[in-house]
């Protein structure tokens, strides 16, 4: 039997083939989950449709700005229609206005700070409360994050700081959802040539750096955080919560 057959999960953030989200969302179809999947914005809605139709005509695509809690509303109205439940949550969501991962952190504005937070951490919260309503049978949330959450990364700035409350966010989320037999983890993977990630200047630079630096002198393959991501919504990873799993060739372990 696959490991998750009869699940159902929901997936915030596929922007394209190259996203994290997109890599655990395979692992998860692979598995046996029935899927649904949102996208922001009409200039990502081909993209998502796209990648997501090749799951078949059961795969679910909505709309979804993670800002407005109508259509976070909405979100799981659809799901509860077309699957009565849910099991599995993906939050693959950040962002920052341009202007604040350049220059200095100090620099930031407070409109920067404000965007940076809601879109990257309070989503998880927003996201967190409409899914855990149908996951009667209890649940899996995993939340993507970063390692310029706890040490400075040049150039990273405010999302460092967003990806830091994005974590505590899950440690008081895991404790709340606790007794629902809802876990709520963190992946940190290391740096991925993603959409997201091109914005960050010197991002060519930090792979390099990541490559000759990471004990496994490498860095992290799509699959690799699949097969995580799979891991942590699995039975084997049943009494795993709270917790920042770091999927990145060992380079969090690293002094110097």
């Amino acid at each position: 039997m696959s490991l998750l057959a009869g699940k159902t999960a929901v997936v915030f953030g596929v922007a394209n083939k190259r996203s994290i989200a997109w890599a655990i969302a395979q692992a998860w179809h692979k598995a046996g989950a029935k899927l649904a999947f949102t996208y922001q914005g009409e200039r990502l809605k081909e993209n998502v449709e796209e990648l997501a139709g090749t799951f078949g005509a059961e795969t679910l695509i909505l709309p979804c700005d993670v800002t407005k809690d109508d259509q976070i509303a909405d979100v799981f109205k659809a799901i509860t229609e077309k699957f009565g439940k849910l099991n599995l949550l993906l939050h693959s969501v950040a962002y920052a206005p341009k202007e604040a991962l350049e220059g200095e952190f100090v620099n930031t504005s407070r409109e920067a700070f404000r965007v940076a937070h809601d879109v990257s951490a309070y989503s998880l919260v927003a996201l967190a409360r409409g899914a855990a309503a149908l996951m009667s049978e209890g649940g899996s949330m995993i939340a993507m994050t970063y390692y310029g959450s706890e040490k400075v990364v040049p150039h990273y700035n405010v999302m460092g700081v967003a990806k830091a409350s994005l974590e505590a966010s899950t440690r008081y989320l895991a404790h709340d959802l606790g007794p629902k037999k809802i876990r709520v983890n963190c992946i940190s993977a290391g740096p991925m040539n993603t959409l997201a990630a091109r914005g960050i200047s010197g991002f060519t630079e930090m792979l390099k750096h990541y490559e000759a630096h990471a004990p496994l002198r490498r860095n992290v393959l799509p699959e690799e955080l699949g097969a995580t991501g799979l891991f942590l919504v699995s039975d084997g990873a049943s009494a795993i919560t709270g917790q920042v799993i770091y999927v990145d060739c060992g380079y969090q372990i690293m002094g110097m």
